[in-house]
């Protein structure tokens, strides 16, 4: 397969996820859209990848590019039908490009927290593996808080009801992070939009906190990666 990966900021990569699909033998193309790159439209995809980032989906005021991506997320998804996964900023791109809603969240997530599946994430490909309830690393002050029509969610949190969400058979999206390395919080912190919610939410000591969590939980976060990685290529292979 090759996919097209578009990234909101240099140190928010595919992570595992992206070495998962190296090791298989796929391609990919990253496009660094905050850095004024331009998504190539003439180049036939066999995925679309859409990553986290600082910025929120109203944000076209100053970023207009951001218009541009969800047109191109929607025409690809709908369209073409092109397998799509989202992560953080990119779960929230593709339910606002589908007709869904985008909001800042009454009560922000920052750390290693608990997601539960829904019925739905408990019957599907995509979870399958899974607990019914897992710690990922929560990292955001915004969310989905309607989905698009013809859309399920597929897990929630007590403070997030929209934790992951299936659309179609081939897309999927999810509102937390499983792709995590050594070196994410420490380079996730560097951004000046997750140090300032890293020391709103989680008080003094806040990044030695997320980075001891991470540290215990690496080896738990890659297996869950793997899971899902396999669980999206079965997934969108099937139709």
């Amino acid at each position: 397969m090759h996919i097209l990966i578009l990234q909101h900021a240099r140190v928010e990569t595919a992570g595992s996820l992206g070495n998962f699909l190296k090791e298989d033998g796929h391609t990919s193309q990253i496009v660094h859209l905050d850095e004024g790159e331009q998504i190539p439209k003439d180049k036939n995809i066999d995925g679309l990848w859409v990553l986290g980032g600082p910025m929120d989906v109203w944000d076209e005021g100053q970023l207009p590019w951001l218009k541009d991506e969800k047109l191109f997320i929607r025409s690809q998804v709908c369209d073409k039908g092109v397998p799509f996964l989202g992560i953080c900023l990119g779960h929230q791109l593709l339910a606002e490009s589908l007709g869904g809603r985008v909001a800042k969240s009454l009560n922000p997530e920052v750390g290693f927290l608990d997601v539960s599946l829904t019925e739905s994430g408990q019957t599907g490909v995509f979870f399958d593996g899974l607990p019914d309830i897992f710690k990922t690393l929560q990292w955001h002050g915004a969310e989905v808080v309607e989905l698009p029509p013809g859309a399920k969610s597929l897990a929630w949190s007590e403070n997030c009801h929209i934790q992951a969400m299936q659309w179609n058979t081939r897309a999927f999206s999810v509102q937390f992070h499983v792709e995590i390395e050594e070196d994410t919080v420490k380079k996730w912190a560097n951004i000046p939009e997750y140090r300032a919610s890293l020391d709103k939410e989680m008080g003094e000591n806040g990044f030695e906190k997320m980075q001891e969590a991470c540290f215990a939980n690496i080896p738990s976060m890659k297996q869950k990666a793997e899971r899902l990685y396999i669980n999206w290529m079965q997934a969108t292979a099937q139709t």
